[in-house]
Order: structure tokens, then sequence, then C-alpha cells
């Protein structure tokens, strides 16, 4: 605690303006807390004639009494008549080593610096030593930062002051406290050891019980979740199983697509080049048959005269017939047998390009039924997938939700504990407390018993001086039973 105060003084020959004094207290003796006291006050006197004597500014400090423990003090002489100095700081000074010692030390301060004592002579008053120097009158103004010194002490003893405000505050707050608490310790008292006292533990472990259940439920419904993920999984395995098969297959399919595309282009190609040897063959029929028909025409339009001898001659048109005719057998032979080989072909052809329409038709239908199972399955697929992805989230939440019910559930037990710990701390204190004011009552009344025994005896020995001794130890016994415990 600190304390700051400002007084005001007036005394001896000289007349002093003001002065303050402050001090802050701390622990006294040796190294422990440090406590500091200081003064310091400006003053003004008026001489009349010859040498004046006038204050200044002076100070004092006190640190930690019992430790290292200084006193200063400052002071000036002036002279003058009919004038008012001020002085500050220098001048004669005289230093007081300890309280009460009664010894006296002496020094000379400077001006604006610290004053410092000498050690002092025991016994009366010394001689005074006047130094000359010390005549002259010394020319000082006033310090400018005194305002802001003032400032900064006032605002020091405001908060100095807030300071001891709060701690009265607390010291109240804290007596407040100590009442409450000795009402409780007196419900308790009258309460008694074997008054009804709550079980806390039974429901801990109801709660604990409780908890644990939920939890070996939410652990059954997580096995019950994972055993259909597997479930599901499985399926998923087939499925994609199956959906790989089929993706084979199609693509086999698409493959014996493709080698028979090739078979039937080339069938095709086969086919049209054929067309194109049948008609320039028939337009070669149809241009030998139209020279044959010329030749025909023109030879029987021409007319021959043939001068005949009477020698024997050859029979040409005999001839010429069985020459046609022998050509028009071959040309009827090549002919029918081309036509034949044709037709033959043609047909070949024919059967050829049906047989692989119809396998191109059996291929496309087969194309177009795996198109649809395919799709089919990835449709199923899609909504398999559908189906884990939710399986997935509610496990998921599942666990998300267990997780929280375990943290809950844990934080829970942790809160419980730590009031449960805090309640029995808080019995144990109660149980330390009311042990030690039992043990206080119970030396007090073995005291007062004693006591009591003590002014019975003494009682019989000097029964006219005991009778007020022993009034007053009952009425004593009769408070210290009415004081709170």
């Amino acid at each position: 605690m600190s304390r700051q105060s400002i007084c005001r003084s007036f005394g001896g020959g000289s007349r002093r303006g003001y002065s303050s004094c402050s001090a802050i207290g701390g622990g006294f003796g040796g190294s422990g807390g440090r406590s500091r006291i200081s003064y310091s006050s400006f003053s003004t006197s008026r001489g009349t004639g010859g040498a004046g004597r006038c204050g200044g500014f002076s100070s004092r400090s006190l640190h930690n009494m019992g430790g290292s423990g200084r006193i200063s003090m400052g002071g000036s002489y002036g002279g003058g008549y009919g004038c008012r100095i001020v002085g500050f700081g220098g001048g004669y000074g005289g230093g007081f080593g300890s309280i009460g010692g009664g010894v006296i030390g002496g020094g000379i301060g400077s001006f604006g610096g610290p004053v410092r004592g000498g050690p002092g002579f025991p016994g009366g008053i010394q001689p005074v030593q006047v130094d000359t120097t010390l005549l002259r009158p010394v020319h000082v103004d006033i310090d400018p930062q005194i305002q802001q010194v003032k400032c900064q002490e006032k605002e020091q003893i405001k908060t100095l002051n807030n300071q001891f405000a709060s701690f009265i505050d607390k010291v109240r707050f804290l007596e407040q406290q100590n009442k409450v608490l000795s009402t409780k310790w007196e419900l308790l008292q009258q309460q008694g050891p074997s008054g009804p006292r709550k079980n806390l533990d039974v429901l801990f472990e109801n709660y604990i019980q409780n908890l644990r259940r939920r939890l070996e439920s939410l652990v059954g419904q997580r096995g019950e979740l994972e055993s259909e993920l597997q479930n599901m999984r499985q399926y998923v395995e087939e499925y994609k199983t199956k959906y790989e098969e089929e993706i084979n297959r199609r693509t086999a399919a698409e493959n014996e697509f493709v080698v028979l595309k090739k078979d039937v282009d080339c069938a095709y190609m086969t086919k049209v080049e054929l067309e194109a040897k049948v008609g320039a063959l028939t337009d070669e029929i149809n241009f030998l048959r139209c020279i044959y028909e010329e030749v025909r025409t023109i030879s029987r339009d021409l007319s021959v005269v043939v001068s005949m001898d009477n020698n024997r001659h050859l029979d040409l048109d005999s001839i010429i017939e069985e020459v046609r005719r022998q050509y028009e057998q071959i040309a009827q032979n090549s002919r029918a047998e081309a036509e034949a080989w044709y037709q033959s072909r043609y047909e070949e052809l024919q059967s050829t390009a049906g047989r692989h329409g119809d396998s191109l038709r059996n291929t496309k239908m087969e194309i177009q039924e795996l198109t649809r199972n395919v799709q089919r399955l990835r449709a199923e697929i899609e909504s398999v997938k559908k189906q884990n992805q939710q399986l997935q989230a509610a496990i998921a939440e599942a666990e998300e939700r267990g997780e929280l019910a375990l943290k809950d559930a844990r934080r829970k037990l942790e809160e419980l504990e730590c009031a449960l710990s805090k309640d029995k701390e808080e019995l144990a204190r109660l149980l330390k407390e009311y042990q030690e004011l039992l043990n206080i009552k119970i030396a007090l009344d073995v005291e007062i018993t004693w006591f009591l025994i003590y002014s019975q005896f003494a009682a019989k020995h000097h029964p006219v001086g005991t009778a007020c001794l022993l009034s007053a130890l009952h009425h004593s016994a009769g408070m210290k039973h009415l004081q709170p415990h």
C-alpha cells in the first residue's frame, strides 16, 4: 500500500509558502521491500536588517528504514535589508544521521546539486563556521519544471488513491466472502455430519453407463453399416466384372463386324467389277450380233454373177453355208458358255452377298442387342454407384455423429469428473476447516476448563480476590462461544 499527501506548514522565524511531502512505504529492513519518503518545500522569508534568513527549496528523502537509510536536508542563507530572496538547492545544509541517534552532520551544498551530509559530532551544539563565499548573493531562477513535477505528483496521488480505493474494495469484498463462507459453514455445522448428502457418484455412474450403452449401440450400427458396405462393394465388383465381360464381347463383335464389313466390301467390289465385265461382254455380243446381222443382210442382198463354164465347178454356196453354220454354232456355243458362266458367277455372287447380308443383319442385331445391354448395365452401374455414394455418405454421417457423440460424451464426462473433483476438494476443504475449527473449539474448551479449574482452586485460597476474575473468565468464555466459527 502506498500513500501520498500534501501538507502546508508555517513555522519558526521564516515564513514558508508551501511544502509537499510524499511517502511510499514498503517493507522494513535489510534487502526486503523498499520504502521511500521524500519531502520538498518552497519557502520565502523577509529579513529585516543585516543578514536575513530565507528558505528555499529543501528536500529530504528516506529510503527503507532499517536498511541503507539516508536522510538529507538542504537550505540556504541570504542577506539584504527589506528584500525578498528565493533560494533553490544550495546553501548550508545539515543532515541527520539516524532517527533518535542524537548525532548531527554538517555539509555545504552546491547550487542545484544534491546535499550530502558528512558524519556528525555527538553531543551538544557544535560551533558554526561561516563561509564568506556563501554570503554573496546567488542569482537563481525558479525551476521551469516545477509545474510538471506538481502535475506528476498530482497524477501519482490520484493513481495511488485509486489503488488504495480498489484495495479497500477488495478487502470489503473478501470480508463479504468471508461472511458468506462463515454462514455456509454455520449451516453445514447445523446440519451436522449426519445431515443429508447427495451421492453424486451414483448419478455420475448412471450417466457414464448410459453414455457407454449409447456408444455400444453406435458401434453396433457402425458394424452393420460396414457389413452392408462390404456387400455393396461385392455387388459393385460383380457388376463391374460383368460390365468388363460385356465390353470385351462388344469389342470382339465390333472386330468381327469390321472383318465382315471388309469381306462385304471386297465382295461388293468384285460384284461391281463382274457387273462391269458382264456389261462389256453384253455390249460386245450386241456389237458382234449387229455385225453378223449386217453381214448376213449384205450377204443376202448381194447378187453374184458367176460365169460358169461348162467345166466342172465347186459348190461354193454349200461350202459358205456350212462355214456359216459352223461359225454360228461356235458363236452360239461360246455365247451359251459365257452366259452360263456369267449366270453361275452372278448367282454365286448373289448367294454370297445374301449370305453376307444375312450375317451383316445378324451382326447389326447382335450389336444393337449388346448396345441395349451395355446401356442397361451402365444404368444399373450408375444406380449402384449412387447407392454406394449414399451408403458412404450415410456411413460418414454416422461416423461423424458417432465421433461427435463420443466427443460430447467425453467432454461431459470430463466436466463431470472435474466437477466431482472440485466437489471432493471443496468437501475436503470444508472437512479440513471443520476439523480445524473443531480442534480450536476443543482447545478453547480445554483452556476454559483449565482456567475454571484454576479459578476454582484459586477461589478456595483467595475467595475475595478471585470473584472478579471468575466472572471475567465466564464472560470471555461466553463471548468465545458466541463468536462465528
